[in-house]
């Protein structure tokens, strides 16, 4: 089986909630380790795909795959992160214990845990501030501890919703490449949603662009750059630079 191959397949998945068409048709294969964006205006039905992906919703027709079996509820194996990393903590526990929790819910004995905490927790460059709550925390390092809870999990597949949005650019790069480093070294598949051109760009093995109304996959595009990617060189590449201009084309069709 060709299916049991793919990280995440779905099959002419459709969504609609009464006479709300949300989704129609889509079909998508990513492979493992591969990092996809999903990009779209806002409307296009990115997060309902992410989300679906996590097994959060069920399709009205189709299938969602994950290697080759399908979704009906969440699993370990998926770890999400979100964009409102404010609302995704737990605002009771401090950085440790909020990177603790997917361990505990595994089972995990106690007496591993610290190290692997620890660990992680240096991994972002939160080392030194394991035991401050969350609201102590810049947004940024917020975003980092999020991060770090979902590795804990030791997902195959990271889902990433728009999780820099809401950051300054200086401190969106610095993510952007700490992800890079941290599913590179697992070759953890990741599926990264967003409205940013040149963050899929700069992050992604392919693009693929939604349509809306419903939402459905207008393109998908292959971004052949090297790795490891650099965020002056690679968007100096003249590679990069034409599939921006490429990109730019298309989205301007697609809501026009």
């Amino acid at each position: 089986m060709a299916a049991a191959s793919n990280a995440i397949e779905l099959k002419g998945v459709s969504l609609s909630f009464g006479s709300n068409q949300i989704l129609t048709g889509i079909d998508m294969r990513v492979e493992p380790g591969e990092f996809i964006c999903v990009i779209g205006a806002s409307g296009s039905g990115k997060t309902t795909l992410l989300r679906m992906i996590a097994g959060l919703l069920t399709p009205t027709s189709g299938q969602v795959l994950l290697h080759g079996k399908p979704v009906r509820s969440p699993t370990r194996r998926v770890a999400v992160v979100f964009q409102d990393y404010g609302r995704a903590l737990l605002p009771w526990r401090r950085a440790y214990a909020n990177v603790s929790l997917p361990l505990e819910a595994g089972g995990m004995p106690a007496a591993q845990r610290p190290a692997r905490i620890r660990e992680l927790l240096a991994k972002v460059g939160l080392a030194n501030h394991e035991d401050k709550f969350p609201g102590q925390l810049s947004g940024g390092m917020q975003q980092r501890l999020q991060i770090a809870r979902a590795l804990a999990q030791e997902p195959d597949t990271l889902l990433m919703d728009e999780p820099f949005g809401a950051l300054d650019a200086m401190t969106r790069q610095t993510l952007q490449d700490e992800v890079l480093r941290l599913v590179s070294e697992r070759k953890t598949t990741v599926f990264f949603v967003t409205h940013d051109i040149e963050e899929a760009l700069y992050l992604g093995d392919r693009v693929v662009a939604l349509d809306s109304n419903p939402g459905r996959v207008a393109y998908d595009i292959k971004v052949p750059l090297p790795r490891p990617r650099d965020q002056l060189t690679t968007r100096e590449h003249p590679e990069f630079l034409r599939l921006r201009r490429e990109m730019f084309e298309i989205m301007n069709k697609i809501h026009a």
